[in-house]
C-alpha cells in the first residue's frame, strides 16, 4: 500500500524505458533521420511505440 506522497520506486521504475529500449531507440532514431524520437525520459509504453513507428519507416523506405 502506497502512502500519499510517498515516492514509489517500484512503479516509477516499472513506468521508466529500458536501458535496451533506450539503445534500439536511439539507433533508431539515427538511422531514420528522426534523432528528436528519442528522450531519456520516456516511458516504457512510449519507448515501444517510438521503437514500432520507426521500424515500420525504416522498413518502408527500405522497401523501395
Amino acid at each position: 500500500m502506497q502512502v500519499q506522497g510517498q515516492f514509489n520506486a517500484r512503479a516509477f521504475l516499472a513506468e521508466q524505458m529500458t536501458r535496451a529500449q533506450g539503445l534500439k531507440l536511439k539507433r533508431l532514431s539515427e538511422e531514420a533521420y528522426q534523432p528528436a524520437q528519442f528522450a531519456r525520459d520516456l516511458s516504457f509504453t512510449e519507448a515501444a511505440r517510438r521503437i514500432q513507428v520507426l521500424e515500420a519507416e525504416i522498413e518502408l523506405a527500405n522497401s523501395f
